[in-house]
């Protein structure tokens, strides 16, 4: 059984009084475990799949299946334990909170779930990814991989099932960005979680499971290969 699926979804938006289809008609199935790499131009509609597969937008037509669940029409009620537990998500722009240092960044989300070992799970994934020095520092304190790093220890506190990434290289230099890329696959192995990320990277794709490729809202590619 697949982790996660879209069955025949597709999306549209107005934009200057003019219906612009994001997404035509995209079935897609992610097998437990895998490393999938969406990928795409800017505009072909890749990081709103994401958002729809992730529960963070609908689909206007066509259904999406967490394992054998129905997830399409959940309340955002329903959706919240998903997103927070099932899912973990990195995005480009990092988004941790200002006011909290590096260490109750990460321990946010489980604090959300009452888990009681929220600080002990947090201080183990920063020294994971050496932020152990850095666990009382606040964001602006820290440089754009360390916020990056700190976004990935916040992503896998509680254990999700599938991690979510939309261009999480895409504001860091290259030396940041390799190294981030490397820290990601690194623990998509050792988690054995599934894992959908979209980038523009030819580079980044190249160390996927599986990539598909998106063009003007419809699936171009689906191979192994670039």
């Amino acid at each position: 059984m697949p982790a996660i699926e879209t069955r025949s979804i597709s999306k549209t938006y107005m934009i200057d009084g003019r219906t612009m289809t994001v997404l035509d008609n995209i079935s897609l199935s992610v097998a437990e475990g895998e490393f999938l790499v969406i990928k795409g131009e800017s505009g072909s509609g890749k990081s709103t799949l994401l958002s729809i597969l992730s529960g963070l937008d609908r689909p206007e037509t066509g259904r999406v299946l967490l394992g054998e669940r129905d997830i399409t029409d959940l309340t955002e009620d329903d959706l919240a334990p998903i997103r927070n537990v099932v899912f973990g998500f990195v995005f480009q722009s990092f988004h941790l909170i200002p006011s909290l240092t590096a260490r109750e960044n990460v321990m946010f989300p489980a604090e959300l779930r009452g888990d009681m070992r929220a600080r002990e799970k947090a201080d183990h994934l920063l020294e994971r990814v050496g932020l152990s020095g850095r666990a009382t520092s606040f964001p602006h304190q820290l440089s754009g991989g360390e916020k990056q790093r700190c976004a990935i220890c916040r992503a896998l506190i509680n254990e999700p099932h599938i991690l979510f990434a939309d261009e999480p290289t895409g504001n860091l230099d290259m030396a940041n960005g390799k190294s981030v890329l490397e820290l990601l696959l690194e623990l998509h192995r050792e988690h054995r979680m599934t894992m959908i990320l979209v980038t523009h990277s030819l580079e980044i794709a190249q160390t996927a499971d599986r990539v598909v490729t998106l063009r003007d809202g419809r699936i171009v590619a689906n191979s192994g290969h670039v």
